[in-house]
């Protein structure tokens, strides 16, 4: 992917303003879908967990989907499931073995572009470490199970396109995500989208941080670059660039993309988005994603 990130460094802007939207429950309504269809299932299958399924799956959904980690890189998300199952009354109560997983952990500490091609070399080197043996048919199978169900084209959410033909024009468009790259490109050129971006970033190219960053660097004002993400992975992705952020709310994705087209891309453009504006529509998407399990609080 080393192409991928050249592309980024060597953009040229043709406006004095980037935008940059993440996908998978933001542009498009896949979220939902892909978490409980294909990657909770297969969590459940390839990490043995089938004596506390109920369990496994509220955890999987509440982190993927219903918390601060949502959209969090597969990796991670993972992990934190786990860590969540094993300080659970109820799961304890089992007796339940939750995976052991010291490889994958090291691992995510020091690897940046947290992807399959990434994970497939490192298993190829190190083919005793099991849990990293596992990560790897797991993400291959959800990666085979995505392909299987999520297909025949999902349509984005209602304003999405509006919004991408506001900014055309008057700003440089990218998708900064963590699904895998191919996957992105296929839904964004079904739906006929990937015309409005120059780019199209997904998890084998780096952080959304770095996304950003590669893409933007001495090349737009601060106040020039916005994030549009449903998670809080897309507003920390902003900040790591003193960047802006537009916050989608889950299960309020259609007012959002509203309140962005008839609004919000307006101030962003004319200078009055930052400060009061912006802080408005964080404090209410902090309401959406707590850190708290419902089984804790």
């Amino acid at each position: 992917m080393k192409e991928d990130i050249q592309k980024l460094l060597d953009h040229k802007p043709t406006s004095s303003f980037l935008v940059a939207i993440d996908s998978d429950g933001c542009a498009f309504d896949t979220m939902e879908l892909k978490q409980k269809e294909c990657f909770t299932p297969n969590t459940i299958k390839y990490w043995n967990l089938q004596a506390i399924s109920k369990y496994a799956r509220e955890a999987c959904e509440f982190v993927n989907l219903y918390s601060k980690w949502r959209g969090a890189n597969r990796f991670p998300a993972l992990i934190k499931v786990f860590d969540l199952l094993s300080d659970w009354d109820k799961v304890k109560a089992r007796k339940v073995q939750i995976p052991y997983t010291p490889n994958l952990r090291k691992w995510i500490e020091t690897e940046t572009k947290l992807g399959n091609p990434a994970l497939e070399a490192y298993c190829k080197e190190h083919p005793e470490q099991e849990d990293m043996q596992i990560t790897l048919q797991w993400s291959k199978a959800v990666n085979k199970t995505v392909e299987d169900i999520v297909k025949g084209g999902l349509p984005p959410f209602p304003y999405v396109e509006e919004c991408l033909q506001k900014c055309q024009g008057n700003a440089d468009i990218m998708v900064c995500s963590q699904t895998p790259t191919e996957a992105l490109v296929r839904e964004w050129q079904e739906q006929d989208l990937a015309k409005y971006v120059f780019v199209i970033c997904g998890q084998e190219i780096g952080t959304k941080a770095e996304h950003i960053k590669f893409a933007s660097e001495n090349r737009y004002e601060k106040n020039h670059i916005l994030m549009i993400g449903d998670a809080y992975g897309d507003l920390k992705a902003a900040r790591a660039n003193n960047a802006l952020f537009f916050p989608i709310n889950p299960g309020h994705e259609e007012e959002s993309w509203q309140r962005l087209y008839e609004e919000g891309l307006d101030r962003f453009f004319n200078g009055t988005y930052e400060g009061e504006y912006e802080a408005s529509l964080i404090k209410e998407f902090d309401k959406y994603l707590p850190e708290t399990p419902p089984w804790k609080r």
